[in-house]
C-alpha cells in the first residue's frame, strides 16, 4: 500500500494522484504539486489514503506545499493572463486559416508552459502558429488536439437524460464502455439512444451493468427452451427490473413470468 491524496486542477476534471510527501495537505486545501509540465496548482478532492500499488502509477510525484495567498493571487493571475493569451491566439487562428478550433488555454503555475487545447477533425499543422505564440508570450508553447470525450468532458452540455453530462460533473476517469453493456441491459441498439453528446457510448451504461448481470443468473437466457405448466416453450424477453420473463409457447400465446428474489418463479 502506498499513501496517495487525490489532485484534480481547475482545467480538468479528471483525479489525479500525488503523494503527498511530508505536507499535511487534507481534502479541500490548494496544493502546488510537481508534475511533467512543471509546477501545477491543484485542489485536494480527497484526503490522505491507502491505495494498493497497482492502482497508481509509481513513482509517485509529490505534493510540493499547501498552497499560501500568495500562490493563489499567482494561480488567479495565470488563469487570467491565459484568457487574454487564448483571445490572442483564436485571432491568429483565423489570420492563419486554420482548420481548428481552439477553446482552453493554461499556463503551468511556474509559467514556463502555455498549454492550448483545440478541438479539429483532422490533423492541423500548427507549427506557424506555434512559432508565433511563442514569439509574443516568451516561454513554452504546447497546442494539444484532444478526442471526443475529452471534447465533451471539457465543453460541457446536456445529456439525453436532461442533466449536465457526468464527465463534466464528477466522472475523474473514463471507464471502458462497450456495446454488450447495452445488450446484457436489453436497450435498443439505437445510436440515437446509447450513444451520448461525444458520439460515443453512454458511460452510464456502466453504472447498472453489474446489477444487471447479478439479477440475471436468476433468469434463464432468452431463446432457452423452458416449461411452464407442462407447456414448452422458448424465452423471448427479460425484464429484469420488472422481475418477470416472457415465455412464447406459441405464435398466439405467450406467458409472463414472475420471479422472486430467491429466483424461483412465482
Amino acid at each position: 500500500m502506498v499513501k496517495v491524496i487525490g489532485i484534480s486542477f481547475f482545467n480538468a476534471n479528471r483525479l489525479y494522484y500525488f503523494s503527498p510527501g511530508t505536507t499535511n495537505v487534507k481534502i479541500d486545501d490548494y496544493v502546488i504539486v510537481e508534475t511533467e509540465r512543471g509546477l501545477q496548482f491543484g485542489k485536494a478532492l480527497t484526503d490522505v489514503l491507502d491505495m494498493p500499488k497497482e492502482k497508481v502509477f509509481l513513482p509517485l510525484k509529490d505534493v510540493i506545499r499547501v498552497a499560501t495567498n500568495e500562490d493563489k493571487k499567482i494561480n488567479d493571475k495565470n488563469i487570467k493572463d491565459a484568457q487574454k493569451a487564448l483571445d490572442y491566439a483564436k485571432n491568429l487562428v483565423i489570420k492563419e486559416d486554420l482548420d481548428m478550433k481552439l477553446f482552453e488555454a493554461s499556463y503551468t503555475f511556474d509559467r514556463k508552459k502555455l498549454i492550448f487545447k483545440f478541438i479539429a477533425d483532422e490533423r492541423v499543422d500548427f507549427r506557424e502558429l506555434a512559432k508565433m505564440l511563442a514569439s509574443k508570450y516568451k516561454t513554452r508553447i504546447e497546442l494539444r488536439q484532444i478526442g471526443v470525450r475529452d471534447k465533451a468532458k471539457d465543453i460541457g452540455g446536456l445529456g439525453p437524460c436532461g442533466r449536465p453530462l457526468c464527465c463534466s460533473e464528477f466522472l475523474t476517469n473514463f471507464n471502458s464502455v462497450s456495446i454488450n453493456m447495452a445488450k446484457n441491459q436489453g436497450i435498443a441498439l439505437n445510436p440515437t439512444k446509447i450513444n451520448g453528446s461525444c458520439g460515443r457510448l453512454l458511460c452510464c451504461l456502466g453504472y447498472e451493468d453489474d446489477t444487471y448481470t447479478e439479477y440475471k443468473k436468476k433468469y434463464p437466457k432468452i431463446g432457452e427452451y423452458v416449461t411452464i405448466d407442462d407447456k414448452k416453450g422458448r424465452v423471448s424477453e427479460l425484464n429484469v427490473l420488472s422481475g418477470n420473463y416472457k415465455v412464447k409457447i406459441s405464435d398466439s400465446e405467450e406467458i409472463v413470468v414472475m420471479v422472486d428474489k430467491d429466483g424461483s418463479n412465482k
